[in-house]
């Protein structure tokens, strides 16, 4: 599912909201969600799953269309 989509579908099933209002609420909530997990909170919606940030070490890839070797960086993922 898709920012849009969850603004239209809040938007459907909500009818006293307007779209703006919709699209504002999920803007908050998922900026919430983003600042928890960049200050390396974790995050838990019941029912659905939890999130966290994970360290993924740096590697050696290759680039896939010459086949040359490419350092990836060290980062962290959701």
């Amino acid at each position: 599912m898709t920012r849009a989509d969850l603004i239209d579908r809040l938007a459907h099933l909500y009818p006293q909201l307007q779209a703006k209002d919709a699209e504002m609420a999920v803007r908050v909530i998922l900026d919430a969600m983003s600042a928890t997990l960049s200050r390396g909170g974790r995050i838990e919606i019941r029912g659905f799953g939890s999130f966290a940030l994970n360290y993924r070490p740096s590697r050696l890839g290759r680039n896939p269309k010459t086949g040359e070797p490419v350092e990836v960086p060290a980062k962290y993922r959701p």
